[in-house]
């Protein structure tokens, strides 16, 4: 059988994802125990078998092209099953390690994930995390993710969501605001009130407010001067400053409502939720590093005091 690979291209590849995931010939050389030169003549050396530009190089910065996202991708799992293989064969499964590339919403970032990545590292020192912390829906395979955690379970049947938590939401205000506007008494009220909006990014749309009405959550557009994009936390800053109502997830505001800097308004119409969920895209090999980190972040959950009624 004619060999397709010698020992000098599996290096090259593994150099090659190396740089990917560091995003820097420097960085990755230093993390392998090679020099600089060695990773450039390695992607030199892929770049002129493929016939392919794999990486945009400027004096800045340093980027896959398209090509080398693909070609990334692909490789990057061959190297994981491998690995996988080899530790299975020898009963090393060992501990996890590399660069794991995760992305998450602002407010389960901050109030979920984030908090929670040191005890992580401490089980895993070898695994370096990357951690995306926005609202905007990104591409697994084009922006090279692992996972990632989102509201709402994905219609899409290419990804795995394994459910975190159902998330509840309720509306909030200032004491200050109540004081001058009113407490509102129904959902037809909020008419009377400003009303604090998110635009969700995959949208361009204002989130509609979800309430409980005759047993079912309805959903409501609520109307206001205030309109954010990108960071839905800064709806907790304003509706905290005075600024007006918010829907927001208990999760973000429990301690606003222990100290009273936020107050709890129209609880009768509460009960409403969106659940929280790991996805990542379905039949991927998932390495040692993903599986470690959501049956983590599974278990952290499970062992979670369930939630107080404020």
């Amino acid at each position: 059988m004619r060999r397709h690979f010698d020992d000098v291209l599996v290096g090259s590849i593994e150099l090659f994802c190396a740089a990917a995931d560091y995003g820097s010939f420097t960085a990755a050389a230093k993390a392998v125990g090679v020099t600089p030169a060695a990773v450039s003549r390695s992607v030199s050396r892929l770049e002129a078998r493929l016939g392919a530009r794999l990486f945009v190089r400027t004096t800045r910065q340093m980027s896959l092209t398209e090509d080398g996202r693909r070609y990334f991708e692909q490789c990057r799992q061959a190297l994981t099953q491998l690995i996988d293989a080899e530790r299975a064969l020898t009963g090393l499964q060992g501990l996890p390690s590399g660069v794991l590339r995760i992305s998450v919403p602002t407010t389960y970032g901050h109030h979920r994930v984030l908090p929670l990545l040191p005890a992580f590292r401490a089980l895993y020192p070898e695994v370096r995390v990357d951690v995306h912390v926005s609202n905007r829906n990104i591409d697994f395979v084009d922006e090279g993710y692992d996972l990632a955690i989102r509201a709402r379970e994905p219609a899409d049947s290419r990804f795995i969501a394994r459910k975190l938590e159902d998330a509840e939401l309720v509306v909030v205000a200032a004491p200050g605001y109540l004081a001058r506007a009113g407490v509102p008494g129904s959902i037809a009220s909020l008419a009377q009130h400003d009303c604090i909006n998110f635009v969700l990014p995959s949208t361009g749309r204002p989130i509609p407010w979800l309430f409980r009405e005759k047993g079912k959550c309805i959903e409501v557009a609520a109307a206001g001067n205030y309109c954010l994009y990108e960071d839905i936390l800064a709806g907790v800053t304003l509706a905290r400053s005075g600024a007006g109502l918010f829907q927001a997830y208990r999760l973000t505001i429990e301690e606003d409502l222990r100290k009273g800097t936020l107050v709890e308004v129209l609880s009768a119409h509460a009960g409403c939720s969106r659940p929280f969920s790991v996805m990542y895209p379905h039949g991927r090999h998932l390495s040692l590093k993903v599986r470690s980190f959501v049956e983590f972040l599974l278990a952290a959950r499970s062992a979670a005091p369930a939630p107080m009624d404020a």
